[in-house]
């Protein structure tokens, strides 16, 4: 017969075994925490598929066929030492039945060297305004609470200016997509670096928060513009960007000043958002509540906090959302129903066959030209 000391030795053995796995599921869902909310500039989005370049022939590259590479539009390929601008398909010029033709606009950086492992982007534009546009700008600083914000300037003639904000997976660069038509509309451009991105100041934690402290870089990128000669602003992000617009729209103290927001595939659902970041970075399923919940809890994301845009009645401004059904990264369910609550206020366009931040890509003249009829009365 068992001893009630063998017996309680046992208990205590599995107590402190329980209590080991709890701390490793704990530290395990913080590494995943991390993984999904970490500020590497310019870090791609996990999750993409990774194509193959089988050759290149004048204005045409064949590349792995998978959905992505039937993406319609125009995107970049990029890899290490390699950026390169693509277009539309060519489904008439002959190819391999495992591969697909794409018009090759142009290489901007490296060679597509056949065999070479090659990633999808939204984001066409190496470099600044100058060297990729061809449109003059200025480097400026905007102070924010955490040091300089380096951003790009580029001058119009408006006293509305536009401020841009890239989102997940994107630098500053990525925005540059809308500048020659900004431009041509005459609209001052100020395209802002904020806290983890190259030359920005690091977060002190090391870690995005999706827009939860980030928008008060683009608060501060407000006050700089109205101290320089804007009058009003638009808000103009993508992605986390796009939260970042919705959060000043309904905090800053200058937000009788923005009389528009641009939101391109706005992060409007953080959990799932958070959950598809965490098992994209290869979390295990069991692991991925704890993930999320350990990620919620670093970006200071409670449970019980209201997202932007959860209360539909606190819009004071117009709002156009580009947004689809194909992205996987930012569920566009909460755009359609704050469309839907807001019909006066909200204008959706609906972007198919397109990824997340890529609703310009996947048509740019349509994009453009719903862009123009928002932007028209707001200038």
């Amino acid at each position: 017969m068992r001893t009630a000391t063998a017996t309680a030795a046992a208990v205590t053995t599995l107590t402190a075994a329980a209590g080991v796995a709890a701390v490793a599921a704990l530290a395990a869902g913080r590494y995943a925490a991390d993984a999904a909310l970490r500020t590497d500039p310019g870090r791609p989005l996990p999750g993409g598929p990774r194509l193959v370049v089988h050759s290149t022939a004048g204005d045409q590259v064949v590349l792995t066929r998978s959905l992505a590479s039937q993406w319609p539009g125009t995107y970049a390929l990029a890899a290490p030492g390699v950026h390169a601008v693509v277009g539309a398909v060519l489904p008439d010029v002959p190819h391999d039945p495992d591969a697909v033709v794409r018009r090759l606009v142009g290489v901007t950086h490296g060679a597509l060297a056949p065999g070479t492992r090659v990633r999808l982007t939204p984001q066409i534009h190496l470099g600044n305004p100058r060297t990729a546009l061809g449109l003059d700008h200025a480097d400026v600083d905007v102070p924010g609470e955490l040091g300089a914000l380096p951003a790009w300037f580029v001058p119009g003639a408006r006293d509305t200016w536009v401020i841009t904000a890239h989102g997940l997976g994107g630098t500053r660069e990525h925005p540059m997509v809308v500048m020659p038509f900004l431009h041509h509309h005459r609209l001052p451009v100020l395209d802002l670096a904020y806290r983890g991105d190259l030359g920005a100041p690091r977060p002190p934690d090391g870690l995005g928060h999706l827009g939860a402290s980030e928008w008060r870089d683009l608060d501060a990128a407000i006050r700089y513009a109205l101290r320089f000669g804007a009058r009003r602003v638009v808000l103009y992000g993508w992605s986390t960007g796009a939260t970042m617009a919705l959060h000043a729209a309904e905090r800053s103290a200058l937000a009788d000043r923005i009389s528009g927001l641009v939101l391109d595939s706005p992060v409007l659902d953080w959990h799932t958002t958070l959950r598809r970041l965490a098992a994209a970075r290869r979390t295990p399923a069991a692991l991925l509540p704890l993930a999320v919940r350990a990620a919620e809890g670093s970006a200071g994301l409670r449970a019980d906090a209201r997202a932007p845009g959860a209360d539909p009645r606190a819009l004071r401004m117009p709002v156009l959302i580009f947004h689809g059904p194909d992205d996987t990264l930012a569920p566009w369910e909460p755009s359609r129903r704050l469309a839907a609550a807001r019909p006066d206020l909200v204008t959706l366009r609906t972007v198919r066959d397109a990824p997340h931040g890529a609703m310009w890509n996947a048509d740019p003249a349509g994009y453009e030209e719903a862009l123009r009829r928002f932007l028209t009365p707001l200038m």
